[in-house]
């Protein structure tokens, strides 16, 4: 058994699932009942509108996307769309269930 093999003081996070970000699906809330649902965290490669139209299509919202300096694109629903949003892209494999975080209330 070789205990010098590891290093015991390494981030846990330095393994080869590191290069792969989380999927953020948030909810805000506006004024009175409604609400505000973003995406984030979604491959670059992947073409935003075509993606915001299919969420559209799917959910009978609507949504634009929005261009952050910090965050990059974010997708915007009106409505509360976490858990349609998250079985969305699970279905349609843009993206893995481990890597989907909804946060929000």
């Amino acid at each position: 058994m070789c205990f010098l093999c590891t290093d015991p003081f390494a981030e846990a996070g330095d393994n080869e699932d590191s290069g792969k970000d989380y999927v953020h699906i948030r909810v805000q809330q506006r004024n009175g009942k409604k609400s505000l649902t973003t995406i984030q965290g979604l491959e670059k490669n992947f073409d935003y509108k075509k993606v915001l139209k299919a969420f559209k299509k799917e959910f009978c919202c609507n949504g634009t996307v929005v261009e952050d300096t910090e965050l990059g694109q974010v997708i915007q629903l009106q409505g509360d769309q976490r858990k349609n949003v998250s079985g969305f892209l699970i279905a349609n494999k843009l993206a893995k269930k481990d890597f989907i975080k909804i946060h929000g209330f």
